[in-house]
């Protein structure tokens, strides 16, 4: 999600889930797989050095995918697991947290084509009393935040489980939106930006009323079946299934835990989903190429709002974005991209294309909570892997 981790992403709640279980090894390279054109082939040594500082400096693993034109690039780096000393590998299955708000924006314009919704259809349309003042809420301000409801993540009483180290407790979605809705709104309906994880929870209960179906179906029916993305699932499960990497949260200067056993209901429209690095380049691509929403959804959909940082703007469920919220004062040498990045307890996901999807780039690594020295050799590796 776009934001310093810890404040806006679907995550930020890992803040404050403290280090529970002792650290279990160090990480060390990983095998890389690599292949492109001369541009691409350049950037491979630049890349592989930068993904090598990143897990010296102290993060578990790393995945990269790089594509130009019809060339990729996939590097792995570091451990999947560091109790059994697994290496990462390049198909290994990560949480990717708020890169779930793309997929179910893709579907709520869908549903908007078929004309079974309007994106000017209040809240109170879908979901009679369920928010106070939700005749006055859009669905395009729930997907574009700006609804001015407060994140339910920002509520304690919504961590406490958690926090306690009881990481599988299940979350309903309407008690999620019943915690942000207890707070005040941030502001009227319209009247600014501020990113708000209780919309998102909103956008797929009203899915799942305009469709009459689950939104897992949905999101099975409208998008993954379509393009074969047969390693992501909308999960509802504390075990991520197949092989995955091991997610690593730390606090402070304690010990980090493994918390890969984590229950995804807690984050649900706004986060839910477990995918791989080829899954998401290619999601993104037919995404951005218009194989998912005409040519009316998709401009509506990268109509986009200020967020406040010179650069960064958001759609409808899409970041155009300078930085990839990597650093505040980086600024990408190639210009904006569009994506989504994605913040889980453990993971952390940036996944962007340059607007003609010639180019793209998918980061995915195993720990939410890094070291300063890890946070810039992320920063460097967004950079290269982003304008290669």
């Amino acid at each position: 999600m776009p934001s310093n981790a810890c404040r806006r992403r679907v995550a930020r709640a890992a803040c404050l889930v403290a280090g529970l279980i002792a650290l279990a090894g160090l990480a060390v390279p990983a095998a890389a797989v690599a292949a492109g054109p001369d541009r691409l082939t350049r950037s491979v040594p630049r890349l592989r050095a930068a993904l090598d500082r990143f897990v010296a400096a102290g993060a578990p693993g790393a995945v990269v995918l790089v594509r130009d034109g019809d060339r990729t690039v996939r590097l792995a780096r570091g451990l999947a697991d560091r109790a059994h000393r697994a290496p990462m590998r390049v198909t290994d299955r990560f949480r990717v947290g708020s890169v779930t708000k793309t997929f179910v924006a893709t579907v709520v314009l869908q549903l908007a084509g078929e004309g079974r919704l309007s994106l000017d259809d209040t809240v109170a349309r879908w979901l009679p009393g369920l928010v106070p003042n939700g005749q006055a809420i859009t669905v395009r301000q729930l997907l574009s935040h700006t609804s001015g409801l407060f994140d339910y993540t920002e509520d304690r009483a919504v961590l406490a489980p958690y926090v306690r180290g009881h990481l599988t407790v299940a979350r309903a979605p309407r008690t999620l939106v019943a915690r942000g809705t207890a707070h005040p709104p941030l502001f009227a309906p319209g009247a600014r930006w501020s990113y708000s994880n209780t919309g998102y929870i909103l956008l797929g209960l009203i899915v799942e009323a305009a469709a009459g179906d689950s939104l897992e179906g949905q999101l099975q029916q409208r998008i993954l079946g379509p393009l074969g993305l047969r390693r992501t699932t909308f999960d509802r499960s504390p075990r991520i299934r197949g092989d995955h990497a091991h997610g690593y949260f730390a606090m402070g200067t304690g010990p980090a835990r493994d918390v890969s056993v984590f229950s995804p209901t807690w984050a649900w429209a706004a986060g839910a989903m477990v995918s791989t690095a080829d899954d998401l380049a290619r999601f993104y691509r037919a995404l951005l190429e218009g194989r998912l929403l005409r040519p009316d959804l998709l401009g509506a959909m990268k109509t986009t709002v200020a967020m406040g940082p010179p650069g960064e703007s958001y759609g409808l469920g899409l970041w155009r974005t300078r930085s990839m919220g990597l650093s505040p004062t980086n600024k990408l040498a190639c210009g904006s991209v569009w994506g989504h990045d994605g913040d889980f307890p453990g993971y952390v996901t940036d996944a962007f294309a340059s607007e003609d999807t010639r180019r793209q780039m998918v980061v995915l690594v195993n720990s939410d909570t890094l070291r300063r020295p890890a946070q810039r050799a992320l920063v460097r590796v967004g950079d290269i892997a982003a304008c290669a």
